[in-house]
């Protein structure tokens, strides 16, 4: 039995798009700006947490990680198959087990320091096909350290923010129209 070859048309078809979503970085002072405004809001939510410690709270608010990042998308229903005919408690179950709820991605941020660059590469394309944007992160300092101080670790290479109504949730809105302007 030979194996048959893949076409390489829909690659291309990912790369060219995974090209466009990362062809806009984020730099120098609009990058200060946005990590300075998230670093405020992510304090002035601590302060409203409501008692949780801060370990759960941030697992709350973020993603943190490029594992966490991908699992929380790919867990996500595409963007054409949000009219599915599944109920809220089939998607959740799978094989006996019960998921958590699902809580949609606002945005993700991704630092462009990476590397090996395969780490963080499908994070762009699987954010597309579930119409999350995309803020990719390049400083000369290391942006995966800057990413890591809006959360409060050392580094990490990607942040999602789930979606919500705490005051990072209105930075990122701002943020993003800000962005389409």
């Amino acid at each position: 039995m030979s194996k048959k070859r893949k076409s390489l048309k829909p690659a291309k078809s990912l790369r060219d798009a995974e090209e466009v979503l990362t062809s806009d970085y984020i730099a120098g002072d609009a990058l200060d700006d946005l990590l300075s405004k998230l670093v405020r809001s992510v304090e002035v939510a601590k302060v409203s947490r409501g008692g949780l410690p801060e370990k759960i709270w941030m697992k709350k608010q973020f993603a943190i990680g490029v594992n966490d990042v991908t699992r929380v998308l790919e867990r996500m229903p595409p963007a054409t198959a949000t009219n599915s005919t599944h109920s809220s408690t089939e998607a959740q179950t799978v094989s006996g087990r019960r998921r958590a709820p699902l809580v949609p991605l606002q945005a993700v941020l991704v630092a462009a320091d990476c590397n090996p660059k395969w780490l963080t590469k499908h994070i762009p394309t699987l954010a597309s096909t579930r119409q999350v944007p995309v803020l990719c992160i390049k400083d000369n300092k290391g942006g995966s350290v800057r990413l890591g101080h809006v959360v409060n670790i050392r580094t990490t290479l990607a942040i999602g923010v789930k979606a919500g109504d705490s005051m990072v949730n209105k930075t990122i809105d701002e943020v993003l129209d800000c962005s389409k302007q």
